[in-house]
């Protein structure tokens, strides 16, 4: 065999001990080592030293490690998993089933099972190797998506001398999509385009909203004809009623997903690329208000389509229906695991139809973010800047310039959102819980 083929054999030979290592089969503790080693040393030296102590002690473990290795558990343990639904509700808590088949002789089980009140996979729990159904509950409650099972087990034989495993489970990951909050519509295009839907149009049409009262003409419909004024008119014509044709609208949200932000200025630093949404920032703010928006509008048959303004890639169309809601709460959960900064935001004439509603969904915290909700509205569109800023901000006590940062920071904002309103943008802040309904119907009015 050539030094070729030596080389060649000896990978494959790594490679088949890799893919079927010990983890796999049945295999022998430290435990069992130890009392092998110790059960010998302690025969021989109580047979040399004439001390039956030594003996006595020695021999049950010498016993207990030979029978361990002569009859280990038989049989090859399978553990089945069935993993919960991908996308889930955050008020719902759905549960992993874990099946069990230990084999012959199996006495403990050690597994890993979620935990409440434990990110990630959770703890190991010991369980006696009888049990052969499991079932655990997921409580994440934080929108997002995240690992929440990942079932490593381990079984152990008599005494726990031989043992299956450890074995590493596959990471089930599961999407918790953003809560909704029941709001009502914000603003809406003067002149809504759409042939369908719940807002009244100028053109004449089948809807509900008085127009006009005028003679009959030929190609009008008998059922619009209104007989009470048709018997009271003195030249015995017919009169019909002529209403406002309804129609939807087209929404845009445009989500900044350049920067997340808390209260607490000494954490601003902290990058976002790769890291969870932190709650209670303006990222969290921004993505909860943006899928209760969409909710809204849908609800009447409005085309909603959503923008990220960091990465354009990630937009999506606008559309209508629950399938869209669906789609889009899936969306910004991507959108926000993929948020970083970037220099320029990004909305474009193409990414907004004519005449559509555009949202801008931001902390406001350079003049970039200004120059496109105003750009926007030079192209004809009616824009809604939400400001979801914190409202309290904490300046960093370990800097002496702690407090004059902070107070920057808000004058800058608040000169921002006045250059915005006086270019005919409508602003408000999401900070304020209570008086969110009451300011999107005067938005809208």
């Amino acid at each position: 065999m050539s030094r070729g083929e030596r080389g060649g054999y000896r990978a494959e030979r790594i490679r088949a001990a890799l893919a079927g290592g010990r983890n796999e089969t049945w295999h022998g503790t430290e435990t069992l080592r130890r009392a092998l080693l110790l059960g010998v040393g302690l025969v021989v030296v109580g047979v040399i030293m004439h001390l039956v102590e030594l003996v006595l002690i020695g021999a049950p473990l010498l016993i207990s490690g030979v029978l361990a290795m002569m009859a280990p558990p038989a049989g090859e343990p399978k553990v089945k998993v069935t993993p919960p639904p991908r996308t889930a509700e955050s008020a719902d808590t759905p549960s992993v089933v874990v099946e069990i088949e230990p084999g012959e002789n199996a006495e403990l089980l050690a597994i890993r099972l979620p935990s409440q009140g434990v990110g990630g996979p959770g703890r190991v729990h010991l369980l006696p190797a009888t049990v052969l159904r499991i079932s655990a509950p997921l409580r994440r409650k934080a929108w997002g998506e995240g690992v929440d099972v990942r079932v490593d087990h381990l079984l152990a034989g008599p005494e726990g001398m031989v043992v299956h495993g450890p074995m590493v489970g596959s990471d089930m990951s599961r999407t918790v999509l953003p809560p909704l909050d029941k709001l009502p519509v914000g603003p809406l295009p003067p002149r809504p385009a759409g042939l369908v839907g719940a807002h009244r149009s100028r053109r004449p049409g089948d809807g509900v909203e008085l127009r006009d009262i005028r003679p009959f003409q030929p190609g009008d419909r008998l059922r619009g004809i209104d007989w009470r004024i048709s018997l009271r008119s003195n030249n015995n014509e017919l009169y019909v009623r002529e209403r406002h044709a309804t129609a939807d609208a087209d929404i845009v949200l445009a989500l900044d997903t350049r920067s997340d932000v808390v209260p607490e200025l000494a954490d601003w630093s902290v990058s976002l690329m790769g890291a969870t949404v932190r709650p209670g920032g303006s990222m969290d703010t921004s993505v909860r208000a943006a899928v209760s928006l969409a909710a809204s509008y849908l609800r009447l048959g409005d085309r909603v389509g959503l923008v990220d303004l960091g990465r354009p890639q990630l937009g999506l169309k606008p559309g209508v229906g629950r399938r869209q809601l669906l789609r889009l709460r899936n969306q910004v959960v991507v959108c926000a695991a993929a948020a970083g900064w970037s220099a320029s935001p990004v909305l474009n004439e193409h990414q907004v139809p004519h005449g559509a509603v555009v949202v801008v969904l931001s902390p406001f915290l350079d003049d970039a973010i200004v120059q496109v909700a105003v750009h926007a509205a030079r192209r004809g569109n009616r824009v809604l800047a939400v400001d979801v800023l914190p409202q309290q901000l904490i300046a960093d006590k370990t800097d002496r310039w702690g407090e004059a940062v902070r107070r920057m920071l808000l004058l800058e904002h608040s000169a921002r959102l006045t250059a915005l309103r006086d270019r005919g943008v409508a602003v408000m802040s999401w900070s304020d819980g209570a008086s969110i309904a009451d300011l999107l119907r005067r938005v809208r009015r």
